[in-house]
């Protein structure tokens, strides 16, 4: 695909003149990452606009002492680091490829000039930011107030039905939804083992099938 073209389908860039995206897409740098790379690490002066056309990414933040908690993932094609873009700061999390990815990065320069040339862009930006705060609020929600178990069970329920179907492979590693989750790899594995021996759930390795979806649904609502 042109690099343009990425703009057309990310969508607060999506109803820009098709030479305003061309403009955009010249002053873009691209980048590639491995599983594993970071995009840029919390603290970083911020450089532009992160657009992420292919792959996916996690965003995580870290604690003095190491532990980690992933604030979000993201698949291409999508924004990040929109906030530090606008108010002039550091970037406030770490960002790093899931898998082979590619971005364009659009100097912070670049990305407000073109937001003075089409005021409606910035409108739509705030869009973005409005969804972001919501998912971050619902995550503190979590952490805050819901054990592990909760939060366990409630992930379990997405990932069937992202799925569309009770019987899935997790998506990540028991570590990478712990980390998610903001606890241990140890946790995680105890309380799926908790799941099965309650006649929860049925798990092999990353295989596991819900068998008894009202008694998730009701660990994933007990509030602590």
């Amino acid at each position: 695909m042109e690099p343009y073209r990425y703009f057309s389908v990310i969508a607060p860039f999506a109803e820009l003149p098709e030479a305003e995206m061309r403009s955009l897409a010249q002053v873009a740098i691209p980048k590639r990452f491995e599983s594993g790379d970071h995009l840029f690490y919390e603290g970083d002066p911020c450089q532009g606009l992160w657009i992420i056309t292919e792959g996916a990414i996690k965003i995580l933040k870290a604690s003095p002492s190491g532990r980690q908690l992933v604030l979000a993932t993201q698949q291409a094609p999508s924004t990040i680091a929109e906030v530090p873009v606008f108010d002039g700061g550091p970037y406030p999390a770490t960002v790093t490829a899931l898998e082979s990815t590619t971005a364009l990065l659009l100097l912070t320069a670049d990305f407000l000039a073109a937001c003075q040339r089409n005021p409606k862009l910035t409108l739509r930006f705030l869009h973005v930011f409005g969804s972001r705060l919501r998912h971050l609020v619902a995550l503190v929600e979590r952490i805050t107030f819901g054990s592990i178990r909760q939060r366990l069970a409630t992930e379990l329920l997405l990932f069937a039905d992202q799925a569309g179907t009770d019987h899935f492979q997790l998506p990540e590693t028991h570590e990478e939804l712990a980390t998610r989750l903001g606890t241990v790899r140890e946790v995680v594995s105890r309380n799926l083992s908790r799941f099965q021996s309650e006649g929860m759930l049925r798990v092999q390795r990353k295989d596991v099938e819900i068998l008894s979806r009202s008694a998730l649904e009701t660990e994933a609502a007990t509030e602590m």
